[in-house]
């Protein structure tokens, strides 16, 4: 089972040259399965790995589900489960997967409260956000140091405009976050986010120097945090110099990797953050090539990926109406991609935007409409500034165009 963990953790960081470690650790899981003896859960687990190396993380979920109705206290399946449907952007299936292992978890049980942080984030992007919260606090009361319990809460905060009470819990559960590998940037980035709601850019630019970007990773997740942000500033007018320069290098030289749509779209940003066209052209191409009917990844490659890569591609190009025609067009299933509601925001944002820049006003205020309801009914800045633009251009009326 330790050679069928390995690879899945090696698939879960969503790199090209980790994919024949994964090979290599599932070859020795099925020498060990071939001696005899092996449990159940042992040869799931090794299936899983299996389906997930042909293409098809859909099938591997399935496999930690049987494990999960053999043995509903199993927490690191209903755990592993749980990171792959995130990472599908499956927040139902997240949901009914914690919920069928709860009542396996009670109080007493030693992982009580990381369980609890688990559900809260199943809540949460299922947009339950009240629920979300009250779980997610009642988690970190068993688990003070449960990061993604405390970030599920801050990710409630972040979409219901709760700017103020998000900051407060962040920097007073620092046990919680601050111990962690590189999700303490991610958590840096939540609180960036909260700041730019906020309209305190000299703290998001520190925030981002200091934490978000403190070291320069190729982590694709560091990178999708790191992109985001910086293209949240550039569309709100702020100049961040020569930021996205190493981001740049990073993603043209991962342009081949086809591993995960998600993180291939946080490539292209930084790519046409840098203006870097040919790069640019040449992730598109070969997302282009990737996409099809083959599996589960080839799938999402095809929609919502390619759709996507072509309108980021033109918004770096500045032809915003070709943009927006892509982004629309893909912007029903950006969650297939994968990620939470907060990290594939930047892309709706930008299908917002490039609307705006073409004059596309009706279905532009539609989708913003769309995205103020999926956030609790909450207008945030962003909403809220570029209502008033529409506003604005709607309020040129066809007597005063005459006048002119």
């Amino acid at each position: 089972m330790g050679h069928a963990m390995k690879g899945l953790a090696c698939l879960m960081l969503g790199r090209r040259e980790l994919m024949e470690t994964a090979k290599s650790a599932s070859a020795e899981a099925q020498r060990c399965l071939s001696l005899g003896g092996a449990l159940e859960r042992e040869r799931l687990w090794c299936a899983a790995l299996q389906d997930w190396l042909a293409g098809k993380p859909t099938a591997s979920i399935a496999r930690m589900e049987e494990a999960l109705r053999l043995n509903p206290a199993d927490t690191i399946s209903m755990k592993l489960s749980h990171g792959i449907r995130f990472m599908l952007g499956d927040g139902t299936g997240m949901l009914r997967s914690v919920e069928r292992a709860l009542p396996a978890h009670g109080p007493d049980h030693g992982l009580y409260g990381y369980v609890l942080g688990c559900h809260a984030f199943a809540l949460e992007e299922t947009g339950q956000y009240d629920r979300a919260e009250r779980q997610g606090l009642r988690g970190l009361q068993f688990a003070r140091d449960d990061a993604w319990g405390l970030h599920a809460v801050a990710h409630v905060y972040d979409m219901t405009h709760l700017t103020d009470q998000g900051i407060a819990l962040i920097d007073s559960n620092a046990a919680a976050w601050d111990h962690c590998n590189n999700f303490r940037f991610h958590v840096w980035w939540h609180k960036a986010l909260l700041h730019l709601d906020q309209g305190d850019i000299a703290t998001v630019l520190d925030l981002y120097d200091t934490k978000v970007r403190d070291e320069k990773t190729d982590d694709y997740r560091d990178i999708s945090n790191a992109t985001s942000l910086l293209m949240r500033l550039e569309i709100e007018g702020i100049d961040v110099g020569n930021r996205w320069a190493e981001l740049a290098d990073l993603a043209e030289a991962r342009t081949d990797d086809g591993c995960l749509t998600f993180a291939d779209m946080h490539y292209m940003l930084a790519l046409i953050g840098e203006d870097r066209a040919d790069a640019a052209a040449r992730m598109t191409a070969r997302v282009a090539r990737d996409a099809g009917p083959a599996d589960d990844t080839s799938v999402v490659m095809m929609t919502p990926g390619l759709a996507t890569s072509e309108g980021l591609a033109a918004f770096g190009d500045a032809n915003y109406g070709s943009a927006f025609a892509h982004l629309a067009r893909a912007q029903p299933d950006f969650q297939a991609m994968g990620g939470s509601h907060a990290q594939r925001d930047i892309f709706e944002r930008l299908t917002i935007e490039a609307g705006l820049r073409a004059g596309r006003v009706d279905e532009t205020k539609a989708l913003l409409h769309a995205r103020t309801a999926l956030r609790g009914g909450q207008e945030d800045s962003f909403a809220a500034s570029r209502m008033a633009q529409i506003a604005k251009m709607q309020s040129v009326t066809p007597a005063s165009t005459a006048a002119e």
